[in-house]
């Protein structure tokens, strides 16, 4: 018993945190740390000597905390953040908004085969790199929950990549394995059998995964509520703005939508609709319209409202530009406030904070006059826009109450085209295998922020602690696992279950083995373990040993119970709000569908 202390404490730490993610009613972070903590203990208090190897050390426990996996995944959060910061991918959202904006749940669906298709020739992780800021634009424009794509997609990718041997590189290292053996496996010779598997799993991800994520838990927001209610502004047409020149249709502007024009105020003169057909808008005229707060940061991120001759008339204190580290926010007027009363112009409102204000919305009825002459009420609220400093400056004041989860940052759309530069560089070296991934990603995130596609502010809230605690624990996990020789016995003790049975029983509690154990130990490692397992039973029993290989090689690509099984899963779960158990919940259904699929048509295309 004394012998194997470290072997049972460990399977003991192990089985404790999984059931402790799953319950996921502790934070994520907190059960990550205490797993590392019990760990760093047992093997730094009672040191650890394998037989035939080193002492498992504390720097061997904590080198999760410098896996290029994970640093690799943080990087490439901080370049999505990027891309979609700077609306870099708005024209692909727009063009696929035309052609499928009828039926969106059909546009993602497409998005998610081709991204499966991609995956079988290219690694799995680039391509998820490519499609989450497109699915996050998408989701952003139709409104979709982003819990119901994200993890699709992810899962897709995965199948994908179990159809060919470069698909993932779980095929590679398990091929490699089998070469050692003597067992050569062709380029496409996974090709069929993983076809069938892949194509089961796609209905699965595409018609019953979102009906599980949907079930049991609601949307999380982010960021500020896309809400579709109204502000009433100001513009001032500049000389580029693509509506000088514009003339009414049936006495309206159609081509001002989605903003509702409610007075053109020329020359001191506000004119009212419905306008003469001989109307045509022309530079220095002021627009009253109303919109949501999207609408007003839409046309500053395209440079048709000028910050250097605000709406209201009067001139900012500072000179400020349009940029990252310029952002929209709401405030309300609070009752009794010394604001109440006063126009907008006078209120002192934009020189005491430096913000512009935008526009107000109100529940009662406004006035068709300049947006300068409105006597601000209480309860309005108020569209402002500033360098983020500025807008955290109205924190705690008891007068104007800023609603601090409102404010975000308007895109600066001008650095849109170094975003995409920088995205495709990472892909393309990645893909083509110029340089390491995670080389690609770090820099790719530097220079994001170097040419001013987002802030240094922004870059830190891409990056997820729970994400890092949770692929530090994960690979301590398996070091101490695999050193104790916990994996082997597992190994062991899923090949012993098969007994005397029939080829058709053992191949598929080998599936099982190593579809369960690949969830908590990486799947390479899952693939590397069982190969030579899997080729000694089939040998044992005169099976086929590339029928046994492919089984690992499957079953090993089954990485879907756990977001630390796989990169792409924990690259998902940012962008898609997930718990522990939502992998969980999602992925052991789909586990034990292609386990299903697997043991009944193994034995007939084999021929066993």
């Amino acid at each position: 018993m004394v012998e194997n202390f470290h072997l049972y404490a460990t399977l003991a730490i192990i089985a404790g945190t999984i059931f402790l993610y799953a319950l996921d009613r502790i934070p994520v972070e907190s059960i990550s740390l205490g797993a590392i903590t019990l760990l760093l203990v047992l093997f730094g208090t009672f040191p650890f000597t394998p037989e035939g190897s080193e002492t498992v050390t504390v720097d061997a426990l904590l080198s999760g905390f410098a896996s290029p996996a994970l640093i690799t995944v943080l990087a490439l959060l901080i370049v999505g953040k990027g891309l979609f910061a700077t609306d870099a991918l708005e024209g692909v959202t727009n063009r696929i908004g035309r052609i499928y904006g009828g039926n969106p749940r059909l546009s993602i669906a497409i998005i998610l085969v081709v991204a499966g298709v991609t995956s079988a020739f290219l690694n799995n992780t680039p391509v998820v790199v490519i499609f989450i800021p497109v699915l996050t634009s998408l989701a952003a424009r139709f409104r979709l929950p982003a819990y119901q794509i994200f993890m699709p997609l992810s899962f897709i990718t995965i199948l994908g990549g179990m159809t060919t041997m470069i698909g993932s590189s779980t095929n590679l290292i398990a091929a490699g394995m089998a070469a050692k053996e003597g067992l050569e496996i062709g380029f496409f010779e996974i090709t069929g059998m993983g076809m069938i598997l892949a194509g089961i799993g796609y209905l699965y991800v595409l018609f019953v995964l979102p009906r599980i994520l949907g079930s049991e838990r609601s949307e999380q927001k982010s960021g500020p509520e896309s809400s579709g209610t109204q502000f009433l502004g100001e513009i001032v047409l500049q000389p580029s703005s693509r509506f000088v020149g514009d003339s009414p249709r049936s006495g309206f502007f159609p081509n001002l939508a989605p903003m509702s024009l409610h007075a053109v105020i020329r020359e001191g003169t506000v004119l009212l609709p419905p306008y003469d057909d001989d109307l045509a808008l022309r530079e220095g005229d002021r627009l009253q319209m109303t919109g949501a707060r999207k609408s007003f940061m839409d046309m500053l991120a395209k440079g048709e409202i000028s910050l250097a001759e605000p709406p209201d008339g009067t001139i900012p204190a500072t000179e400020t530009k349009v940029g990252p580290h310029y952002h929209l926010a709401e405030a309300v007027i609070a009752p009794g406030s010394l604001f109440e009363g006063r126009t907008v112009r006078f209120s002192g409102i934009q020189q005491r904070f430096d913000v512009t204000v935008f526009g107000v919305r109100r529940k009662s009825r406004m006035a068709r006059a300049p947006l300068a002459q409105l006597r601000f009420e209480a309860g309005d609220t108020l569209l402002v826009g500033g360098n983020e400093d500025n807008i955290m400056s109205m924190r705690g004041n008891h007068d104007l109450l800023l609603l601090e989860h409102s404010a975000e940052s308007v895109p600066p759309r001008d650095k849109a085209l170094i975003a995409s530069f920088l995205f495709a560089a990472i892909v393309i070296f990645s893909a083509t295998g110029l340089s390491p991934m995670v080389v690609n990603s770090v820099a790719g995130a530097l220079l994001m922020i170097v040419f001013g596609c987002l802030t240094f502010q922004q870059a830190a809230r891409a990056f997820d602690r729970q994400i890092f605690l949770l692929v530090g624990a994960s690979i301590a996990m398996a070091t101490a696992l695999e050193a104790t020789g916990g994996a082997q016995l597992i190994a062991e003790g899923i090949v012993g279950l098969g007994g005397g049975a029939s080829a058709p029983i053992i191949l598929a509690l080998l599936f099982v083995g190593v579809a369960l154990l690949t969830n908590v130990l990486s799947n390479n490692a899952a693939a590397a373990l069982f190969i030579p397992i899997a080729l000694d039973m089939a040998n044992r029993i005169g099976a086929p040993p590339e029928v046994f290989a492919a089984a690992v090689i499957y079953a090993a690509n089954c990485s879907f119970a756990t977001p630390i099984a796989y990169q792409t899963n924990l690259m998902v779960m940012g962008p898609g709000h997930y718990g522990f158990g939502d992998f969980l919940r999602a992925g052991l259904p789909l586990i034990g569908v292609i386990t299903v699929a697997f043991s009944l048509l193994a034995p007939w295309y084999y021929g066993l």
